[in-house]
């Protein structure tokens, strides 16, 4: 914050106080304009108390006049026309404002017209590259401004699509983003689930669940763009990811630490981008996270402290709390409250500040940065326990991998459980099938043992080893595979054991077999396979059904051609290219996720205490 927008702040509150209306005689006359000696002589009374000069003073009276005459003017325009007047400030990733304009709209309008509007101050041909950000919402263009709370003289955020260093623009970057998170959360192969910190699966209402994921599917690539210090890319995904988390239960949205810091990191993108116009929905979302973490970690955070101690990594975010609070108040004019907030929020900042020198002998020693700072933190500065500490997280997280599956089994338990329209208990887990048949167990009785542990490797494989006889007697009447369709499945190279199984295990349903033969590939490679020998076919079973005289077929054509064959053929590459397009969406919402669960507490604080020290001069100065 600069100091003539310190001043700006500070004059206003004051002609408040006064009930000073600079739009009014003596300082402003209609049809004749602002009277320079009234203006000259309220300088002389007010910069004194205010400690600046009597220029500064009259140059900031003279802009909060014309402030007050815009705004005066656009009301009577309003009542007149029925055109709403908005204050654009267009900013860059850091803050920067790359303009700033008026723009005028009736209520009654889609937002996209808004947005068409601002494209043509802005000389844009692409509309929908804008994005308007009012009281903490992103603008919805297929509904109208007055149902969205907009209202005449409002002041607008608008962030733009502009391309970047890889020529890629913000908004085909945020559309990639949005597929991606709900390819990922819709997938059948349960590549997100919600647990809690113990694990354990939470389990919501189908909408609320989706809700949920999608949120924090979004939330996770708004940190990651925060990461680089992308503010404008962070700030869009974080209100995308608060819509989301809108369609969910409130009382259990503020059960959940994840609501709290996305709040915290909404307003700190605000801060990020100077864009003090959103204060009041700053302040709630403060309030909110200050709510969310006194349930978790108790009043003055003590059930925190008593748990982990006092040099918790867990402070660094109260700290960026405390900071943000200042100031919001600072901005509010509630200047002591300001100091005293910014004021703890220093001692803290001190507390938590790490020692260069400390933390380049830990990274030479091969540890992470981020490993090193948290421990660092967490021990006080002592290396010799930080070194101890990071030893012992690592061997926790190493005992919790032996406990669980190995990374290969653990994607292929969150692999397909359900298929769209059929009943979970139903639905058994393809690769697990293949798997513990390989190990020589009947395939009746995999399937038996994966139902009743809900596709659960381990527990299955308990299953069959210990209680085999009582599995086989709560079996269901056997179910013999479809020789007709056995003998299509290995035409199409699918091996015989896999066909037996997909088919049996789907009481000869040919859509969800091939489903299960799909799911069953352990890997992107086999999937290409399928996806080549499919396309082969396809394009060799076309030309010999349109050549007529033909000796002999092709050894990779079916040997008899029937229209329902090329349709499955068609089908399963079809189904087959759709589960290659889920994994690559996976790969790309998780390649600048970081590996280290504890990275949002791994905050470097070299931004806080730069704010810090800014606000604290104004409140010095």
């Amino acid at each position: 914050m600069s100091e003539i927008e310190d001043i700006l702040v500070r004059l206003r509150a004051r002609l408040q106080e006064r009930d000073i209306k600079l739009w009014e005689e003596p300082y402003y006359v209609e049809n004749v304009g602002s009277r320079d000696a009234a203006l000259e002589q309220l300088s002389l009374e007010l910069s004194p108390e205010m400690h600046i000069s009597a220029s500064n003073c009259k140059d900031a009276l003279l802009e909060l006049q014309e402030n007050a005459l815009r705004k005066l003017a656009a009301r009577r325009q309003f009542d007149e026309t029925g055109l709403a007047t908005f204050y654009v400030r267009c900013v860059d990733s850091h803050g920067g404002v790359a303009n700033r304009f008026e723009v005028r709209c009736a209520l009654g309008e889609l937002g996209a017209n808004l947005q068409r509007y601002i494209a043509e101050q802005l000389q844009l041909t692409e509309a929908d590259h804008v994005k308007c950000i009012s009281a903490g919402r992103v603008l919805a263009p297929q509904e109208t401004l007055q149902s969205q709370g907009l209202k005449n003289n409002q002041q607008l955020l608008v962030i733009v699509g502009q391309a970047d260093g890889k020529g890629e623009a913000l908004y085909e970057r945020i559309r990639q983003i949005h597929r991606d998170v709900e390819m990922v959360v819709d997938s059948e192969h349960r590549f997100v689930e919600l647990e809690d910190q113990d694990g354990n699966v939470i389990s919501l209402p189908p909408q609320e669940n989706r809700s949920l994921l999608l949120g924090m599917g979004l939330y996770e690539k708004g940190r990651a763009a925060m990461r680089r210090e992308h503010f404008d890319e962070a700030l869009l995904l974080f209100l995308e990811a608060d819509e989301k988390f809108s369609g969910c239960n409130s009382k259990f949205l503020e059960a959940v630490d994840n609501y709290a810091l996305l709040n915290l990191d909404i307003v700190w993108c605000y801060l990020c981008l100077k864009n003090i116009t959103q204060l009041p929905d700053a302040q709630r979302r403060l309030d909110l996270c200050e709510r969310i973490f006194r349930r978790s970690y108790g009043e003055k955070y003590s059930r925190l402290y008593a748990l982990k101690g006092a040099n918790c990594p867990e402070r660094a975010l109260i700290m960026r709390l405390q900071l943000l609070q200042g100031v919001i108040l600072f901005h509010q004019n509630r200047r002591d409250e300001a100091l005293q907030r910014l004021q703890i929020a220093g001692n803290s900042l001190a507390e938590l500040k790490v020692d260069a020198d400390q933390l380049s002998l830990l990274i030479e020693m091969g540890f992470d940065a981020a490993d090193a700072r948290l421990a660092l933190r967490s021990t006080n500065g002592n290396v010799e326990q930080a070194v101890q500490s990071i030893h012992e997280r690592r061997q926790r997280l190493q005992a919790a991998r032996l406990n669980a599956d190995d990374s290969e089994m653990e994607m292929n338990r969150r692999l397909a459980q359900l298929q769209a329209g059929n009943d979970e208990r139903d639905w058994v887990h393809p690769r697990s099938v293949c798997r513990l048949m390989e190990l020589g167990y009947e395939r009746q009785l995999v399937v038996e043992a994966l139902r009743r542990t809900e596709n659960n490797l381990d527990r299955s494989l308990e299953l069959l080893q210990s209680h085999s006889d009582e599995l086989r007697r709560n079996l269901p009447a056997t179910v013999v595979a479809d020789e007709q369709m056995l003998y299509t499945l290995r035409e199409l190279g699918f091996k015989l054991p896999s066909a037996r199984a997909a088919l049996e295990t789907t009481r000869n349903d040919m859509d969800r077999a091939v489903d299960f033969l799909l799911k069953s590939l352990a890997n992107e490679r086999e999937l290409n396979s399928v996806i080549e020998h499919m396309s082969q076919l396809t394009s060799q079973t076309v030309d010999l059904a349109t050549t007529s005289g033909s000796a002999s077929s092709p050894s990779a054509t079916l040997t008899a051609v029937t229209p329902s064959k090329l349709n499955l053929v068609q089908s399963i590459l079809a189904k087959a290219k759709t589960e290659i397009e889920s994994y690559s969406a996976y790969k790309r919402f998780n390649e600048d996720l970081p590996e280290n669960d504890q990275d949002y507490l791994d905050l470097t604080l070299e931004q806080e205490e730069q704010i810090l020290n800014e606000y604290m001069r104004l409140l010095e100065h």
